[in-house]
C-alpha cells in the first residue's frame, strides 16, 4: 500500500478518492453559501407599508387563510375576523406555526412554520393594512439587555400562574394549556404579550411598558442560560412532579430494599 502511494506521488497522478473529496467539499461550500444567502434574504427588513408588499400578502392570504377567515378577512364561523389583529398577531401565529391550523381543537399547536419570514411579513402587512392593530415590536426591546431581576418579579406577578414560575408551562381548563416559554424567540414573546393569543390576556403598554416587557424577556433568557441550582429539575413543573417522583421512585426503592433485606435474612 505504501509503495502504491509512493508510486502515485512520483507519477503525478491523484489519489482515486481525491475527486470524491473535492466534490464533497464543493457541495458543502455551496450549501453553506446558499444557506447564508437564504437567511440574509429572509431576515432582510421589509417595508410593511409598501403597496407591493401588501399586494403579495393579500395573494398569500387569499390562497392560504381565506377559507377560515373570509376572503376579505371579515371572519367566518370557522375563524375570527382579523380586522384590528395587527401585524404582530399575524407574525406570532404564522411564525410559530400555529396558523394555518392543522385541525380544529382547544387551541392552536406549535409546529414548523409553513411560510418563510418574508411571506409571513407580507401577510402581516396585508392584515395591518385593513385596520389599526398592534405592530411589530421595536428591536431595541428584544436584545435581552433588560433588568432580569425586575423581569422576574413582573413574570411571577403576571405570568407564573399559567406558565409556571420557571416558564415550563402548565395545564388550563377544557384541554387548553399555557405553553412552555423555553426556546421561544424574543420577538414572539413580545408579540404574545401585546396580542394576547388564545387564552392569554393582552398586556398593553398601559399594563406593562415596553421596557418592562423587555425585562421579562431578559428574565426568560436568564432562565434558559442558568443551570438548575437544585440539581435534577424534573421538568421544572413544580412540587407535584417532585412529590410524584418521591412516591413512585423513592417509595419503590424503599419497598424493593425491604423485600431484598427480608429475602436475605430468610
Amino acid at each position: 500500500m505504501a509503495r502504491a502511494k509512493k508510486n502515485l506521488r512520483k507519477s503525478g497522478r491523484r489519489h482515486p478518492l481525491a475527486t470524491v473529496a473535492l466534490v464533497a467539499i464543493g457541495l458543502l461550500v455551496t450549501g453553506a453559501a446558499y444557506t447564508g444567502f437564504s437567511q440574509t434574504a429572509a431576515t432582510a427588513e421589509i417595508d410593511l407599508s409598501s403597496p407591493q408588499t401588501i399586494e403579495e400578502g393579500k395573494k398569500l392570504f387569499g390562497a392560504n387563510c381565506a377559507t377560515c377567515h373570509g376572503i376579505d378577512a371579515e371572519g367566518t364561523p370557522d375563524g375570527p375576523s382579523l380586522y384590528g389583529a395587527g401585524a404582530a398577531s399575524v407574525n406570532f401565529q404564522v411564525g410559530t406555526g400555529r396558523m394555518p391550523l392543522a385541525f380544529q381543537g382547544p387551541q392552536g399547536m406549535v409546529k414548523p412554520a409553513q411560510f418563510s419570514e418574508e411571506q409571513t411579513l407580507q401577510m402581516a402587512a396585508y392584515v395591518a393594512s385593513l385596520a389599526p392593530g398592534p405592530g411589530l415590536p421595536d428591536s431595541q426591546y428584544l436584545q435581552g439587555d433588560g433588568d432580569a431581576a425586575t423581569g422576574g418579579d413582573l413574570f411571577r406577578i403576571n405570568c407564573a400562574m399559567c406558565h409556571n414560575v420557571s416558564a415550563a408551562g402548565g395545564a388550563l381548563t377544557e384541554g387548553k394549556f399555557a405553553p412552555a416559554l423555553t426556546g421561544v424567540s424574543a420577538t414572539h414573546v413580545y408579540e404574545a404579550m401585546v396580542t394576547g393569543p388564545q387564552n392569554m390576556p393582552v398586556f398593553s403598554d398601559a399594563n406593562l411598558t415596553p421596557q418592562e416587557k423587555s425585562d421579562i424577556i431578559t428574565y426568560l433568557q436568564y432562565l434558559e442560560t442558568e443551570p438548575s441550582v437544585g440539581g435534577l429539575s424534573l421538568g421544572s413543573i413544580g412540587p407535584v412532579a417532585e412529590g410524584l417522583f418521591i412516591w413512585v421512585i423513592g417509595l419503590g426503592v424503599v419497598i424493593a430494599l425491604t423485600v431484598w433485606v427480608t429475602a436475605k435474612s430468610n
